[in-house]
């Protein structure tokens, strides 16, 4: 089996580097891939094609001429851009879901409210394309915020001020400084939630749901939860606060009946 694995980071290269180790794979291209990358193994080689939406039909063509039998996207935006849908058309097996399953990456704003039809835990909220109302919203909370943009910001959207007055501020870098572009066009307003936090991925055929081990990471910059959020750095798995009846709960109450909300809203995962 060839590979195309379409991505440049610590997460690709980890890829590349586990399915090259399979004897069941001959071959793992990484567009564009990295230094890492690039000498990971004999079997591994880097392709100068990015990943982009105008990429797309090079990467199609690429694949085709190479003859590869699975494609694995690993950024979220290619996948929230249509990258599975691009060589879905051309009968290439790819690892990730639809555009429109992906939405639900691509906007907090949707995923929220998805949580919320669905009766899935999350946290208050408001969800804000327009200023004014926003910061009013944060006038008049009782409880301390979460700034978020609603798109995607490679993991550092996220804002946590300790005052009102940096809430006011930290939604002015936001909506107006645009400090992180167009995905600040939206903003979720959220209530804080203080405590250990866990991430569980797994792999779903649309009705099934299997989980990996859960792992946590270090959100923050600095020492004592201070300082920006970093994208999740130093992230380590198994984590010892999942414990075997927190990870059933969180199969029953959020995974299960995400798989089964997208596919009931007609946006099968």
């Amino acid at each position: 089996l060839k590979v195309l694995i379409i991505g440049s980071g610590g997460r690709e290269h980890a890829l590349a580097w586990a399915l090259a180790k399979s004897d069941k794979v001959s071959k793992v291209f990484v567009a564009p891939g990295n230094g890492g990358t690039a000498t990971a193994s004999d079997k591994i080689e880097n392709v100068d094609i990015g990943h982009s939406k105008s990429d797309f039909p090079a990467l199609v063509k690429f694949a085709q001429a190479q003859n590869v039998g699975l494609v694995i996207p690993g950024p979220e935006q290619p996948l929230v851009d249509g990258v599975t849908d691009a060589f879905k058309s051309v009968g290439i097996p790819t690892f990730g879901p639809s555009a429109k399953a992906a939405h639900i990456e691509g906007s907090k704003a949707f995923s929220k409210d998805f949580m919320k039809k669905h009766n899935i835990p999350t946290a208050a909220y408001g969800n804000f394309t327009d200023y004014e109302q926003a910061r009013a919203f944060i006038q008049a909370a009782s409880f301390d915020v979460v700034i978020k943009a609603s798109g995607l910001a490679a993991g550092k959207g996220v804002l946590m001020p300790t005052t009102k007055e940096e809430a006011l501020q930290a939604l002015k870098s936001v909506m107006v400084d645009r400090e992180f572009g167009s995905a600040g066009d939206e903003v979720v307003i959220e209530e804080l939630l203080v405590g250990q936090e866990i991430s569980v991925l797994a792999v779903s055929d649309g009705y099934t749901v299997v989980s990996f081990p859960a792992a946590q990471d270090h959100k923050r910059a600095y020492d004592g939860d201070a300082g920006p959020n970093t994208g999740g750095r130093g992230a380590y798995a198994p984590a010892p606060v999942a414990t075997a009846q927190l990870l059933k709960t969180i199969h029953k109450t959020v995974l299960q009946p995400s798989i089964d909300g997208m596919r009931r809203d007609g946006f099968p995962f």
